[in-house]
């Protein structure tokens, strides 16, 4: 359960929220993960859109199983699943994983949120959570790179609301006052880069106003021990069943088994009968971006 984090990095985690692994996946394995995002039919077939408040989207797919994919592997392997453990101290399961498409001249931002912010709702009880982001294409500033505020995951849980356009955001005013205290950090990535970030922890992107395509793969965890109290669009605890690293090359360019439920693609609206209150707090079914 050590992970593949050095002592630094680990330390850099506990202190910022988050850490940026270089190469955590090689170039023929993020060949892999890309090919097989762009062709797979049931990724084509369950996508849905995010708007911002000015109407620009991203692009969304959401699965809760990972299955035998090869990005099925990748959110299943050793040093993935043993990094997160190392993190959250205990054995993991997998929470949900999402491909995040922003396309050229017209991927739409995401305003400052916290992960935790929408699974709190989910009656996850305790932020034993985290998730890594791994660039399939390179992110920049230009095309919309996620932007992490340093040591936000210290704050707790912040209060989140309804804003402008289909997204659910954290309050904007102690965003504001965190802002003038805190580092804001942009997360430009290379292909087959990971950024593991704690479910406290502050995060928003811009458009993508660039030429350049930027698609994601995030990976999110529950621990194990913070199995849900309530039925959710998400899973409860399910043993996660640990794959070797070069399950990813074994695999090739192997596409999700859908017709089996391996993948359990989540169905998204978008409109405002997607909005639902629960105990005062506004959150979107379908929001939980990056």
């Amino acid at each position: 359960m050590s992970g593949i984090l050095t002592p630094d990095q680990r330390a850099a985690f506990d202190r910022d929220g988050y850490v940026l692994v270089r190469g955590m996946f090689d170039a023929e394995e993020t060949r892999l993960l890309r090919e097989a995002m762009e062709k797979d039919p049931a990724i084509a077939a369950h996508f849905y859109n995010r708007h911002d408040a000015t109407g620009a989207a991203t692009r969304m797919v959401t699965w809760n199983h990972p299955g035998d994919s090869v990005y099925g592997m990748a959110a299943r392997s050793r040093r993935m699943v043993d990094t997160m453990e190392d993190l959250l101290g205990g054995e993991v399961y997998h929470y949900h994983s999402k491909l995040t498409a922003k396309e050229p001249h017209e991927g739409g931002a995401w305003e400052w949120h916290q992960d935790y912010g929408y699974w709190y709702n989910n009656g996850c009880l305790f932020p034993l959570m985290a998730s890594c982001m791994i660039a399939l294409d390179r992110t920049t500033k230009a095309n919309g790179c996620l932007q992490v505020l340093k040591g936000s995951h210290l704050m707790g849980r912040i209060d989140h609301g309804l804003l402008e356009g289909q997204q659910v955001g954290a309050d904007l005013s102690r965003v504001e006052q965190a802002k003038t205290r805190l580092e804001t950090v942009y997360a430009e990535m290379e292909p087959g880069d990971g950024l593991l970030f704690h479910c406290n922890t502050l995060h928003r992107s811009d458009q993508n106003r660039s030429p350049d395509r930027r698609w994601t793969l995030i990976c999110c965890y529950n621990a194990a021990r913070n199995d849900p109290y309530r039925e959710h669009h998400h899973p409860r605890y399910t043993k996660l069943e640990k794959v070797d690293d070069g399950a990813l090359k074994q695999a090739g360019v192997r596409f999700s088994d859908a017709a089996h439920g391996q993948a359990a693609f989540l169905k998204r609206a978008t409109g405002p009968k997607d909005l639902k209150t629960r105990g005062g707090a506004v959150f979107d079914r379908g929001a939980e971006p990056s």
